[in-house]
């Protein structure tokens, strides 16, 4: 009830005013902050020199940004270039022979920069899980599966596998553990989809095919088996209308969104403040909690620009990749929590709905949220960090339909039947509004330290208790307000295309 209940426009203004000040406000707490930290010593290895003419130095905290535009910006550039280029060709002269072409280039560049021992470990598993496949049960899969992953991420195994790699350059450990674990999800993906096929299975040429496209091979993201296979198996190759220019406006905005976090580092230090907490504990609880906020958004764009060049090339190849993350501001759902949609999407096919089924049952969900975030604590490096954001993560997923079983409840309803749709909408935001910061001091976690997570749930909750805790709950209330606008008009827009689709 409330979904689309319209509320007065006045009241929508006042809420983005006061989302704009508190924004502006803590904004400038954190541009204070890093401006007087510019030259700490603490900060040294974290902030480099930068624009010398206007004064600013860098936050260079994030590896994976500064590999990405510095020692593997000109890799990126040589070898997607190279598959668009051939893509190209391909899809002119030979498009049903295309999916064979990138595999040959996939191999040929992944042969290149990680060596011939690198590919026979790929392909050792690869056999090893298509052999399971040929069972054709379903178990199987997931135990052979999920003891391959074991074998990247549990030590000694992976040290062990990896050791067999000869050279060393300054990626190569990023490019093994990349390449490896995506193709461990990629290869049961196949076993799973080959235990549902109704006769025969799919060849190992298929499952090859699959794995080395390169643009999805080292970083992802993981498109299962069954899309992957459907639409590289297209032969008539057509574009939608204005396909191509969307394509070309993809292309810019991530390009102008590089250029802004670019700018946006040498003015906001977000990543390298946290790194001192008793620096951190200076700031005031609005600066504290902004910042917190900004990792959360800043990681979400940094997914987004990732995933988003690769899915442009992907799309450019006429396939239809899984989309970058929902934006971190729009969420204040668990279930809607993810920075790699192609991984989620996965998790949700193969575990997750599976398991769950409808989601409606408690006892099916708990079991189905336990056996996703086991799968990705396995994904991401069994360690204390990761056990906890798991398991916080997992309670407040759970938490959110024990919550709505309990307001489901006869008096409850009863109640909620009686306030109007626009005050049904207010109550349910101001519980909205409690859920996103949960999943902002969740994510936290992962994203930072443990350390500064506690901090700023201490500083928010207890220490600024109560005038900052309810006045940031306040703000973030009208932000769900806004979201939740955002999401009547994109329904009313939906269900006015579907009216239309039927009348045609």
């Amino acid at each position: 009830m409330g979904a689309k209940a319209m509320l007065p426009s006045y009241e929508l203004g006042f809420y983005a005013l006061v989302v704009t000040c508190a924004v502006l406000y803590s904004g400038s707490g954190i541009f204070e902050a890093s401006r007087d930290s510019m030259n700490r010593k603490a900060f040294r290895d974290g902030i480099k020199p930068g624009w010398h003419y206007f004064g600013r130095k860098m936050d260079v905290a994030d590896f994976e940004w500064v590999m990405w535009f510095t020692s593997f910006r000109n890799v990126i550039v040589f070898a997607l270039s190279g598959h668009v280029l051939f893509g190209k060709i391909c899809s002119m002269t030979v498009p049903q022979h295309r999916a064979v072409m990138y595999m040959i280039y996939g191999v040929l560049a992944v042969l290149g920069s990680m060596g011939l021992v690198y590919v026979m470990i790929i392909l050792s598993h690869c056999l090893l899980l298509y052999s399971v496949a040929l069972a054709k049960q379903k178990w199987l899969c997931y135990v052979a599966g999920l003891c391959c992953l074991a074998s990247f991420k549990v030590e000694p195994f992976g040290s062990w596998q990896s050791g067999f790699v000869t050279g060393a350059f300054d990626l190569q450990d990023v490019l093994f553990y990349g390449g490896c674990t995506f193709t461990i999800m990629r290869c049961m993906s196949f076993a799973l989809e080959s235990s549902e096929k109704e006769e025969g299975i799919y060849s190992i040429f298929e499952l090859l095919k699959y794995n080395f496209y390169l643009p999805f091979f080292f970083f992802g993201p993981v498109m299962t088996f069954d899309q992957f296979h459907a639409q590289v198996s297209t032969r008539e190759l057509r574009r939608k209308d204005d396909e191509m220019k969307n394509i070309r406006v993809s292309a810019l905005l991530h390009v102008g969104a590089i250029v802004a976090v670019d700018i946006f580092f040498h003015f906001f230090y977000i990543l390298t403040l946290p790194s001192d907490l008793k620096f951190v504990n200076r700031l005031s609880d609005w600066s504290l909690a902004g910042l917190a906020y900004s990792n959360l958004v800043y990681d979400w764009v940094k997914a987004a620009v990732m995933f988003g060049v690769i899915n442009t090339i992907a799309r450019l190849d006429h396939l239809d990749p899984p989309q970058p993350p929902k934006c971190i501001t729009m969420l204040y759902v668990f279930a809607e929590t993810h920075f790699d949609r192609g991984i989620n999407d996965w998790l949700c096919k193969y575990v997750y709905d599976h398991i769950g089924e409808n989601h409606d049952n408690i006892l099916k969900e708990l079991v189905a949220s336990i056996s996703t975030f086991a799968i990705t604590t396995l994904w991401l490096g069994p360690c204390e960090l990761v056990y906890i954001w798991s398991l916080v993560n997992c309670f407040g997923l759970n938490f959110e339909l024990w919550v709505q079983k309990f307001f489901q409840l006869g008096p409850f309803a009863k109640l909620e039947a009686k306030l109007s749709g626009a005050m049904s909408r207010r109550i349910r935001a101001a519980f909205g509004a409690v859920n996103f910061w949960a999943i902002v001091l969740y994510n936290i976690l992962a994203l930072n330290s443990l350390e500064f997570a506690l901090l700023v749930t201490k500083r928010l909750l207890v220490m600024g208790f109560p005038v900052s805790t309810l006045s940031i709950w306040f703000i973030t209330y009208c932000g769900v307000q806004l979201i939740k606008e955002r999401e009547r008009v994109l329904a009313i827009e939906e269900e006015e295309k579907g009216d239309k689709a039927k009348v045609e």
